[in-house]
């Protein structure tokens, strides 16, 4: 028997689940993690309607449309029981499969959410509840007709990176979202999209060129200002024992740089930039042996940490015969003791011949405290300053020309190459450019470059013997390079 007490208290329950997303969500089973917290916060200002569009951008996996697209509708529909959901997504069958939990939820609990299924019309594509609210499933780029809706939701527009490359589909996707998707939303209506990044020019590229959209956008690995807070370098989801952030550094080790930075970085770039051709850079499968080779570096300082720039330092090896090799990357926005110590800490390990840096920029800032520190550690590198002339393109030509003529090599797991590539491919419309700014740097110093040493017991030289001397040591067969 039910008491009153206990009866209270379920009303109680229920009002607060329906008032609270979070709640309802728990009430599923599903235990929020810190980036489900700040979507559910985003999707309720949505449904208050003080977010009209709302964007969000997170890796595959990492549960977006689990509360996107099945827990928030019903709760939605349960504070707004009289209006229309038009969901949308690459395929129908994928739509309705998505409306078909989102129907399904209801039905089971419809005592927690005070809505009711109407049997008439209970179709996965399409279905009603008794309130007057309706939902329509639909698939992107196929025509909508005799629908109109208060939230407009998209959620994976597009089904591969095959079509994610393909114009046609780009335009096509783009001309449906104008014509047929959006004119299908009334006066006042909300809209959400939620994807994966796949390209600079998908619909999400778009959209936020078109008209301003409320943006969260997590990367997988964070960089600075993270809209979680997270420090630079965590993965996402690392917080609890789901395993999603030890899965996302395994998967960094093996994806492809491009790849990783439109699909987990959010970061889209194109795969041949105005600057910079994608094939120029020569992928590798271990790490360089910088031993062999000669090595030279470049830096592009930031005087403050938050002066919105980062500090950079790159090192490029030069093998025995000519070959180029990007050796390390450092890149940050730090203080300027601390990037110091990484320029040391680079200076030791790589020893290099030469170091390229911006007259006047060092001299008049941090200069003294570099040098004070070069000697307490006694690690020295014959710096050279070179005067900042022309705009940033007319700096790097030198190193543009060299990479066009014979590219340059590197490791393919290496941490910082997402980043660098997708701000390589970008430039010189990158939101960022000081890595282009060192490299730039170090091609001032081509032409006074030397090779490297031969791999030992070789008396002739080669291509990659200095990766072949590091298979040996390690014993990895050669073939796999």
């Amino acid at each position: 028997m039910i008491t009153a007490e206990k009866a209270a208290s379920e009303i109680l329950r229920r009002k607060l689940i329906r008032s609270n997303l979070t709640e309802w969500c728990k009430s599923q089973g599903y235990l929020p993690a810190r980036h489900h917290l700040l979507l559910i916060e985003k999707l309720e200002a949505l449904s208050r309607g003080d977010i009209p569009r709302l964007a969000i951008f997170m890796p595959p996996g990492s549960a977006k449309s689990t509360y996107a697209s099945v827990l928030f509708p019903p709760w939605c529909m349960a504070q707004h029981p009289k209006a229309q959901f038009l969901a949308a997504s690459h395929t129908t069958e994928l739509a309705e499969r998505w409306g078909r939990r989102v129907r399904n939820l209801i039905a089971e609990q419809t005592s927690i959410l005070g809505i009711h299924p109407d049997d008439n019309n209970q179709a996965a594509g399409r279905w009603a509840i008794k309130e007057g609210g309706e939902y329509l499933a639909a698939g992107a780029r196929i025509g909508i007709a005799g629908f109109r809706a208060l939230f407009g939701v998209i959620d994976d527009p597009l089904r591969s990176r095959e079509d994610a490359e393909s114009q046609t589909v780009r335009d096509r996707l783009w001309e449906w979202y104008l014509y047929d998707f959006r004119t299908r939303l009334i006066p006042g209506a909300r809209q959400l999209l939620i994807q994966t990044r796949w390209h600079e020019d998908d619909l999400a590229g778009r959209a936020l060129n078109h008209q301003p959209w409320e943006v969260i956008s997590l990367p997988a690995e964070a960089k600075a200002y993270d809209q979680l807070g997270r420090a630079v370098g965590e993965f996402l989801w690392s917080d609890g024992e789901y395993g999603y952030g030890e899965q996302l550094r395994d998967l960094k080790e093996t994806t492809p740089p491009r790849v990783w930075s439109a699909l987990y970085q959010q970061a889209p770039a194109p795969e041949e930039g105005d600057y910079f051709e994608e094939q120029w850079f020569k992928p590798l499968h271990i790490q360089p042996v910088h031993e062999l080779m000669r090595c030279y570096g470049g830096s592009d300082y930031a005087v403050t940490a938050d002066g919105g720039d980062y500090a950079v330092h790159v090192v490029v090896g030069v093998d025995h015969i000519g070959n180029l090799y990007l050796l390390d990357v450092w890149r940050g926005q730090k203080t300027s003791d601390v990037w110091i110590e990484a320029f040391c800490d680079l200076v030791a390990k790589y020893r290099p011949l030469a170091w390229a840096e911006e007259t006047g920029q060092i001299k008049s800032a941090v200069g003294p405290f570099l040098e004070k520190r070069m000697r307490e550690r006694r690690v020295y590198v014959n710096r050279e300053q070179f005067p900042t002339r022309g705009d940033k393109a007319v700096r790097a030509r030198a190193i543009q020309g060299r990479l066009a003529l014979d590219g340059i090599y590197y490791a393919r797991n290496a941490p910082w190459a997402a980043d660098l590539f997708a701000e390589l491919m970008n430039f010189p419309a990158s939101k960022h450019d000081d890595q282009v700014d060192a490299l730039g740097l170090v091609g001032q110093l081509l032409d006074r470059m030397v090779v490297g040493r031969l791999a030992p017991g070789r008396s002739v030289a080669e291509p990659l013997d200095g990766y072949r001397a590091h298979s040996r040591i390690k014993s990895v067969d050669p073939m796999t390079l």
